[in-house]
């Protein structure tokens, strides 16, 4: 126990025994004069004790405000041993007590009174030793106080008078510290040194940092102060805009404009970087006079990007029963690409997520490849877009040019999802086999990236800028000609070929189809107009020789005309259209049917050919004159055919003894091979056989059978090669009334692809020696020329 204001000397400091009043978010330093308001019993209990004493009172400050009841842990150590100078009890019971600050102090012990704390504090007097580093150190700390002062407001020019009349280096610290702005903490770390110089190194360090503060906070201010300003010039400006819109009678004016435009964006439902783009755009769009040739770049490009779809998608209709019917009404036949489409949606229908495949509906014209795509949009439920690629030559044509050319707009792509307005459409790319490249750049390999599934869902437009997902769009091309098509285009797609129609197909197609459609086009009636299946069994035999049905739609078309013709003169009320008066429709007969020739020749053969409009039959021609052993080749032959043709007559030579032809015949005769139709270019490697064939006739007189057309490539040994296209050529040859094809032995797997009907009525000879291929093709019997 302590005896209440005892005072024991201790060397040259003191150590008091005070009551102790803690104090809340306020610290005291000494020599300061400051009244405190005390409302806590134990503090007011103090400072009554206080009174009754000596009025010493000393005053730590809480390291928590919040809490109401203090112990030793929650007060800092370092107080100040102060004099209560009055005291003046409030109406509420809360104490005003004037105090003044007299030394350091720091606790040594507390002691609970119950009522109040008592303390046992140690007092720590500065000592006042003035050097010239203790100058220094004061006349800087003047200095950075002199600067905060002008910079700060909180701190009024009176209180800098004050102080500079001080000359104890400790008091002018206090004295500067209390009027600092600075956290509890930073106010209780001064309070703590007791070191002259270290407590002025201290405050030049904290007056400093407030320095920079504040200058941060001036240039803060400033920048808020100018910003303020202008957004307040700005929407002055265009307040007085619109009123000068409405004087004039320009309701809509650009503001008008630019509030529409921004509606859209809003509704445009854009990925948020788009959004961001558009957002900026609109801004410089709203600061542009509208007569300045910017406005109308700026607007042009915000009205794609809000027109494209970025979100909006249709729900596919997974229901394959129903896309089997619309596949079956619209298309006969085609079966392996409705088993792709069908295929597609089962999958879709399992996992609910697929990336749309990329088709490519291969085949000669007019065999349905853009109907058909059209067909598959509406079995999917989904929108339908066309783009033509035929001519394109620009690559820009397809990626866009860049907006600072004049006049630049989107590429192709995106113009065609703008049409379909959702970003899962059927988007067909027609005749992509046409494309071409010159000077300007190569669109096939810009196309590279539209059609690679691992890469267009991030597909870049020049003209947009921005990327745009693809991924969930149905390719689906056309092409005549796969071969003109770039190997890395093509290999991304998947290639479903189309070799064309039997003379069944075409006969169901025309019945129920195009004659319908047709007779409604040419304003006639089902009761007006009647053709017979005869008469059009007729046109497709004698009329129209072709893969597809294109021809046959226009010789229908022409007897609609002529039937159209005859009503409306009068002349009948009702035509019925059958195959005997079918010539006074149509004329004479375009093309034979049956045979290909009347009789067997000698050196005449027929071949068969894959061209980009489907199957045909190539006649070969032979013929021998005396000469040196000149081979001529005519019929404007690619390299492969002449080089074929060489093949064949090597083979013949080395043949000679075993195929009974005279082993010097090349000493004594030229041998011409021509092929007709000199004026086409004709290439491929599948003409070997028919060649020799051909030749083997010409030396031996023997005549080569009429219905009998042939196809492969020979080895200088004998050897049938396997070819390519072989549907299309047995459909060709079917159409030219053959009836045995010779082919490779290796096709022999291929034979399953060609429609039942045309198996039928052809007899497939399998060889893979050219020994095989005389031994079908060669007659017995005199010769006849052709």
């Amino acid at each position: 126990m302590f005896e209440e204001m005892e005072v024991i000397w201790m060397s040259d400091q003191k150590v008091y025994n005070v009551p102790l009043l803690p104090l809340r978010g306020l610290l005291v330093y000494p020599t300061m004069v400051l009244h405190l308001d005390v409302g806590r019993d134990r503090s007011i209990e103090a400072l009554e004790q206080a009174m009754m004493d000596n009025h010493l009172i000393f005053l730590a400050t809480q390291k928590e405000a919040e809490i109401d009841d203090p112990t030793e842990e929650d007060l800092f150590q370092t107080g100040t041993l102060t004099k209560v100078k009055q005291m003046l009890k409030l109406p509420n019971g809360t104490i005003r007590v004037l105090v003044e600050g007299l030394h350091r102090a720091g606790i040594q012990q507390i002691e609970d009174k119950e009522t109040f704390y008592l303390a046992a504090v140690e007092v720590h007097e500065d000592r006042h030793i003035k050097d010239a580093e203790t100058e220094a150190l004061m006349r800087t700390l003047l200095q950075y106080f002199e600067q905060y002062i002008k910079l700060s407001k909180k701190v009024s020019s009176e209180t800098y008078s004050t102080v500079t009349d001080i000359e104890e280096p400790g008091r002018l610290a206090d004295i500067i510290a209390s009027h600092l702005p600075i956290k509890i903490k930073e106010k209780q770390d001064v309070l703590e040194i007791l070191d002259i110089k270290d407590r002025l190194n201290k405050l030049i360090d904290i007056l400093n940092n407030e320095k920079q503060v504040l200058n941060l906070e001036k240039k803060i201010g400033q920048r808020v102060k100018t910003s303020m300003e202008r957004t307040q010039k700005e929407y002055f400006l265009r307040e007085q805009m619109k009123a000068i819109q409405q004087e004039l009678g320009d309701k809509e004016g650009k503001t008008g404009e630019v509030e529409e435009l921004m509606g859209r964006i809003e509704e445009a439902d854009m990925p948020e970087q788009v959004k961001k783009t558009a957002l900026k755009e609109l801004s410089r769009f709203e600061k542009i006079p509208s007569s300045a040739a910017e406005s109308a770049v700026i607007r042009n490009y915000l009205e794609w990007l809000i027109s494209l779809p970025w979100t909006k998608a249709t729900k596919d209709d997974l229901d394959i029963n129903n896309a089997e019917a619309i596949l079956d009404r619209d298309h006969y036949g085609l079966e392996k690409v409705k088993e792709r489409v069908l295929e597609y949606l089962a999958v879709q229908q399992l996992t609910k997520s697929i990336k749309g495949p990329i088709l490519c509906l291969a085949g000669p014209p007019g065999v349905g490849k853009t109907s058909l795509a059209r067909s598959i949009a509406e079995s999917l439920g989904r929108n339908f877009v066309r783009i033509s690629l035929g001519g394109v030559r620009d690559e820009s044509e397809i990626r866009g040019h860049r907006r600072t050319y004049v006049g630049a707009m989107p590429g192709r792509i995106i113009q065609g999802m703008r049409k379909a307005e959702t970003v899962n459409p059927v988007f067909l790319l027609d005749e992509i086999d046409k494309m071409s490249s010159d000077f300007r750049g190569d669109p096939s390999s810009a196309m590279l990236e539209v059609l690679d599934p691992e890469q267009n869902a991030n597909f870049s437009d020049h003209y947009i800028e921005e990327t745009y997902d693809l991924s969930k769009v149905m390719f689906i091309a056309t092409a005549n000609d796969l071969a003109a098509i770039p190997g890395p285009l093509r290999d991304r797609m998947e290639v479903i070929t189309i070799a064309g129609y039997t003379e069944i197909e075409k006969i169901h197609i025309a019945k129920s189809h195009l004659l319908p459609k047709q007779v409604e086009e040419h304003g006639l009636s089902e009761t007006q107009l009647q053709l017979k299946e005869d008469a059009i069994q007729d046109i497709v035999r004698y009329y129209t020789r072709e893969a597809g049905v294109r021809s046959l739609e226009r010789t229908l078309a022409a007897v609609c005309r002529k039937s159209a013709k005859i009503i409306v003169s009068g002349e009948q009320e009702s035509i019925v259209v059958t195959s005997d008066n079918l010539e006074d429709f149509l004329g004479k007969k375009k093309f034979r049917y049956g045979q290909a020739d009347t009789v067997d020749q000698v050196g005449v053969a027929n071949g068969l050919a894959y061209t980009a409009v489907g199957g045909d039959t190539l006649q070969i021609e032979v013929s021998l004159s005396p000469g040196k052993g000149k081979l001529i080749l005519t019929g404007k032959l690619g390299d492969v055919m002449k080089e074929s043709a060489q093949a064949a007559f090597s083979y013949v030579r080395s043949k000679a003894k075993d195929l009974n032809i005279e082993e010097d015949f090349h000493e004594k005769y030229d041998i011409h091979i021509h092929v007709p139709e000199g004026a086409v270019p004709k290439d491929g490697p599948s003409a070997g056989i028919t060649m020799a064939t051909a030749l083997v006739s010409a030396l031996t007189a023997r005549p080569i059978r009429r219905e009998v057309g042939m196809t492969g490539e020979i080895t200088l040994r004998g050897r049938v090669l396997p070819i390519g296209g072989l549907k299309e050529k047995s459909l060709g040859a079917h159409r030219a009334g053959l009836k045995t094809i010779i082919l490779p032995k290796d096709n022999e797997k291929d034979i399953d692809d060609i429609p039942e009907s045309v198996r039928n009525d052809l007899k497939f000879v399998l060889a893979s020696h050219m020994d095989e291929v005389l031994d079908v093709a060669l007659a017995a019997g005199d010769r006849h020329e052709g």
